[in-house]
C-alpha cells in the first residue's frame, strides 16, 4: 500500500488497517516455517510503520 492511500485513510480506518495487518502478520510469523513468505512480513511490516507514522503526524498536529 502506497503512503498517499494510507494519507487518504480517516482516523479510524488507519486504526483497522494497523489491527488487521498486525493480525495478518502474526498468523504468517505462526506458519510452517516452509510456507512462510518473506515478502508479506515485509510488506505487513511496512504498512503498520507507515499507518503508525500517520496516525502519529495527525495526533502532533492536533496538539500544536
Amino acid at each position: 500500500m502506497k503512503y498517499t492511500d494510507i494519507q487518504k485513510k480517516t482516523d479510524a480506518e488507519l486504526v483497522e488497517l494497523v489491527v488487521s495487518t498486525r493480525e495478518t502478520l502474526r498468523a504468517e510469523r505462526f506458519k510452517d516455517k516452509f510456507s512462510k513468505k518473506a515478502s508479506i512480513i515485509k510488506t505487513a511490516k511496512a504498512t503498520i510503520a507507515q499507518a503508525l507514522t500517520e496516525a502519529n503526524a495527525r495526533r502532533n498536529q492536533v496538539v500544536k
